[in-house]
C-alpha cells in the first residue's frame, strides 16, 4: 500500500489555487439559485419567458458538458474585462462575475476534483490494489469481443468529400485514423493492465504510428491553412501539457514519466518550425525537400552522433530528467535518450506521407475510375505486395527480442504503418467505414494515457511504474475490472472535455496581446501561489 509522503509546495500551491475555485463555485450555484427562484415568483405572469430563460441556462451548462466551449457570451464578457478586474472581482466575490462565470468556475472545480481522486486512488489506502495477471486466451477474448460489439454497434459509412479532389475517396479521412488511434490505444491500456509482455514489440509500433500521426496531422494542418499564429500554438501546448503538468504537480512525479507526452510536444515544436520557418516558400517543392532533408540532418545529429543528446538536452534535465525508483543508477536523461531515440524519424516519415497526399488521393481517384479488370489487377496486386513485405517483416523484424527489436525498430517501423495504411485503404468500401466507437475512443488517448497511472492501475509512490491494479472490489478481479474500467473511461472522456472548455476561456483565438496577459497573469499567480506554499510549509519548522 502508499506510504505517507512529505507533502510537496506544489501540491500546497495546488490547494490553495483550487479551494478558492470550488467555493466561488459552490456560491455561484446558490446564487444562480436564488435568482431563478426569486423571478419565479416576481414573475409568475411570465412563466413560459422565465421558462425559456432558465432553458437558456441549462443550454449553457449542456453546451460545457458536451465538450462545446462555453457559451459566446460569457467568454465574450470574460475576455472584454481586464484581467485585473477579473481578479479583483474574484477575489471579493462579486456577484453578478460569479453568476456570469459559473460554467468556469464549475470546469476549473471539476477538473481539480477529478485530481484529487486521482490522489486519493494513487497516493493513500483508501482504495486497494491487486496484482496483474496475463492469460492469452482472455486477453484475445476481452479485444475480439469488443470489436465485435463495436462491429454492431457502431459501424459508420461516411461520405465525406475531399478537399483536394471533391470527391468521396477518404484516404487516410479523420473517421480513420481516430479509429485507428482507437484500437491501437485499447491494446496498449490492455497490454499494461495485464502485463502482456509477449507484444511488447507491437506496442513499440503502436508508438511509433501515434508519432507518425503527429507528423501527418501537424504537417497536413500547417501545410494547408498556413496558421502560424501564437493562438494556434499555444492551443497546441495547452492541449499536450495542461493535464500531464497538473498530474506532476499532484502527484510529485517527473515529466518523463508520461514519456508520450515530452515526445509529441518535441516532434509537434519540430514540425512547427520546419514549416514555419520560411513558410512563405512551403508550396516549392525544392524548398519543401531541404526542409525535409534537414530534418533528418537534425535528427542524425542529435540521435546518431555520439555525445550530441547529452550535450544539448543537459540544460533541460530538470525538466526531462527522470530516475525510476526501482532502477535509481541509470542517468537521469536515460530515459529520455532511449523514448525519443525509438522514433526519432518516424515524425519525419508522416511529414512525407502528408506533403503527397493529395497526389496519391488524385491517383486513386484514377483508380476508382479505371474498368473493372483493370482496377482489381491494381488492388490485388497492392494488396499482395503489402501482405509480402508486412509477412517478411513479421517473421524478421517483429519476432526478435525485445533488446534486438529496440535497435532495428527506428528504421523499420515505418514497414508495418505503410502495410497497414496500404490494406486499409485498397477498397472503397474498406475507406467508407469505420468503427465510430474505436474512433470515440481515439479522441481521448492522451487522457486515457495519463489516467491509467492513477486510476485504473496504480505505482504508489512518485515516478513509480504502474505495477499494480487499482482494487475497488477485492477478490473480484473481473467485476473490479468492469467497475475500475467504467470509471476510469468516463473519468478520461470528462477530462478531454474540461480541457478543450478552460482552453476556450483562456486562450483567445484572434487576440495576441490578450493571450499573452493571460500567460503573464497565470505565470504570475502560480509564482505566488508557490512562494506561499513555501511559506506555510516552513511554519512548522
Amino acid at each position: 500500500m502508499a506510504d505517507s509522503e512529505p507533502i510537496t509546495p506544489g501540491q500546497v500551491s495546488f490547494l490553495l489555487g483550487v479551494i478558492p475555485v470550488f467555493i466561488a463555485w459552490i456560491y455561484s450555484e446558490f446564487l444562480e439559485y436564488k435568482r431563478s427562484s426569486l423571478h419565479s415568483k416576481v414573475h409568475s405572469d411570465n412563466n413560459l419567458v422565465e421558462m425559456g430563460e432558465v432553458k437558456g441556462k441549462e443550454e449553457e451548462v449542456a453546451v460545457l458538458i458536451e465538450g462545446g466551449g462555453l457559451p459566446r457570451s460569457v467568454s465574450s464578457r470574460f475576455y472584454s474585462s481586464p484581467i485585473k478586474a477579473n481578479l479583483i472581482r474574484f477575489l471579493t466575490m462579486e456577484d453578478s462575475f460569479l453568476i456570469d462565470n459559473r460554467a468556469t468556475l464549475r470546469a476549473m472545480a471539476e477538473f481539480g476534483g477529478i485530481l484529487f481522486y486521482f490522489y486519493i486512488c494513487d497516493r493513500t489506502n483508501l482504495l486497494g490494489e491487486s496484482t496483474k495477471n496475463y492469460n492469452r486466451d482472455l486477453f484475445i477474448f476481452l479485444y475480439c469481443l469488443l470489436i465485435i460489439v463495436s462491429a454492431f454497434a457502431s459501424l459508420k459509412k461516411h461520405n465525406d468529400r475531399s478537399p483536394i479532389t471533391g470527391k468521396s475517396i477518404l484516404y487516410l479521412n479523420r473517421h480513420q485514423t481516430e479509429e485507428w488511434k482507437g484500437w491501437m490505444q485499447v491494446l496498449f491500456l490492455m497490454y499494461h493492465y495485464f502485463a502482456a509482455a509477449e507484444i511488447y514489440n507491437a506496442i513499440r509500433v503502436f508508438i511509433a504510428a501515434y508519432v507518425w500521426m503527429t507528423g501527418f496531422g501537424n504537417f497536413s494542418y500547417y501545410y494547408i491553412r498556413k496558421d502560424f499564429s501564437l493562438a494556434r500554438f499555444t492551443q497546441m501546448m495547452w492541449r499536450l501539457n495542461l493535464f500531464v503538468a497538473f498530474s506532476c504537480i499532484i502527484l510529485n512525479n517527473d515529466y518523463m514519466l508520461y514519456y508520450i507526452c515530452p515526445m509529441h510536444t518535441l516532434f509537434t515544436l519540430m514540425v512547427y518550425g520546419a514549416l514555419g520557418i520560411f513558410s512563405r516558400y512551403n508550396e516549392i517543392p525544392s524548398v519543401m525537400a531541404v526542409k525535409i532533408a534537414s530534418c533528418f540532418l537534425v535528427v542524425i545529429l542529435m540521435w546518431e552522433v555520439p555525445g550530441v543528446f547529452e550535450i544539448f538536452w543537459s540544460p533541460l534535465t530538470f525538466l526531462l530528467g527522470y530516475t525510476d525508483p526501482a532502477k535509481p543508477d541509470l542517468p537521469l536523461l536515460h530515459e529520455w535518450h532511449f523514448r525519443s531515440g525509438l522514433d526519432r524519424y518516424i515524425w519525419i516519415v508522416g511529414m512525407i506521407y502528408a506533403y503527397f497526399h493529395p497526389t496519391v488521393e488524385r491517383w486513386m481517384e484514377k483508380l476508382e475510375e479505371c474498368d473493372a479488370k483493370r482496377k482489381i489487377t491494381i488492388k490485388t496486386s497492392i494488396i499482395a505486395i503489402s501482405s509480402f513485405v508486412g509477412y517478411l517483416w513479421y517473421e524478421y523484424i517483429y519476432k526478435l527480442d525485445k533488446v534486438t527489436y529496440n535497435k532495428y525498430h527506428p528504421y523499420t517501423s515505418w514497414i508495418p504503418i505503410t502495410v497497414y495504411i496500404c490494406l486499409r485503404n485498397s477498397t472503397q468500401q474498406l475507406r467508407n467505414f469505420s468503427l465510430t466507437l474505436f474512433a470515440w475512443l481515439g479522441k481521448i488517448t492522451l487522457e486515457t494515457y495519463i489516467s491509467q497511472f492513477h486510476i485504473w492501475l496504480r505505482s504508489n509512490v512518485p515516478n513509480g511504474q504502474p505495477k499494480w491494479l487499482l482494487s475497488i472490489i477485492p477478490e473480484y478481479p473481473m467485476l473490479n475490472f468492469m467497475l475500475t474500467t467504467a470509471i476510469y473511461v468516463l473519468v478520461s472522456h470528462r477530462l478531454f472535455e474540461l480541457t478543450n472548455t478552460l482552453k476556450s476561456v483562456f486562450i483567445p483565438t484572434k487576440d495576441d496581446k490578450r493571450l499573452l496577459h493571460n500567460v503573464l497573469a497565470g505565470a504570475a499567480i502560480s509564482f505566488c501561489l508557490y512562494l506561499t506554499a513555501l511559506i506555510l510549509l516552513q511554519i512548522p519548522h
